[in-house]
């Protein structure tokens, strides 16, 4: 059973009386496991797409399966509960809290889990390791280079083991090193720790990390191919 499914899924937003499609009869699966880019340019519906897989927004019409059970039959509050505890999001901006340590930026989703306060710091610190930066754990979130506030951000995705990572453009706001070593991490999650990925990218090179492109143009898919060489994760990011 496919963890994400969407069959002919279709998103209008109206504004002012003028109906604007974002989305037209967009269907494919992903797999546990699976590596997928998303890749198109700006306005082709990528990000409106990641909104309604990560339970954001809703489809307009058409079906969105997600681990076997439709999103219409899921409540608002499931929605939410879903959102923390099995999807992980990472995206262009960072969206750490600036004056707080890494430590407790990553422990966030912690606080709207059930899990016993007690365990959260060994949870955060083994997120923190994940990404090689142990060494940087008590500094403040703003006072470390924009390529390992994006480790920061994948930590806190990664915290509480979710079922999918969601990365949005991570790469978007760093210098061509820095968005290797971050493509690197988020490639080794997938090859290592079985996480499946989805990743919504404009850059060919960021893309040929994962296992599978989908290309989308003006809300529709365009292509759906396998990734016949990827790039090599590497242990780079620990040092």
């Amino acid at each position: 059973m496919p963890l994400i499914e969407v069959s002919n899924l279709e998103k209008t937003y109206i504004n002012e009386g003028v109906s604007t499609p974002a989305l037209q009869g967009v269907s494919f699966r992903v797999e546990k496991g699976e590596f997928a880019a998303i890749m198109g340019p700006s306005g082709s519906g990528k990000s409106t797409l990641l909104h309604i897989l990560g339970f954001l927004d809703r489809a307009s019409s058409g079906e969105y399966i997600f681990d076997g059970k439709s999103a219409d039959e899921y409540t608002g509050e499931e929605m939410a509960r879903i959102r923390n505890k099995r999807m992980g999001f990472v995206f262009q901006a960072f969206n750490l809290l600036p004056r707080t340590s890494i430590l407790e930026n990553v422990k966030l989703p912690l606080l709207y889990s059930n899990i016993p306060e007690l365990r959260w710091n060994k949870m955060a610190e083994d997120a923190i390791e994940a990404v090689g930066l142990s060494h940087r754990i008590y500094h403040e979130s703003s006072k470390v280079s924009g390529g390992e506030k994006q480790r920061v951000a994948i930590a806190r995705a990664l915290v509480l083991n979710p079922d999918v990572i969601f990365a949005d453009e991570p790469t978007g706001n760093l210098d061509s090193k820095s968005g290797k070593i971050i493509m690197e991490i988020i490639q080794k999650l997938n090859q290592e720790t079985g996480h499946t990925i989805i990743l919504i990218t404009h850059e060919t090179y960021t893309a040929e990390h994962a296992g599978r492109i989908i290309m989308m143009k003006d809300g529709e898919i365009e292509s759906d191919r396998k990734v016949e060489k990827r790039h090599e994760a590497k242990d780079g990011f620990r040092k």
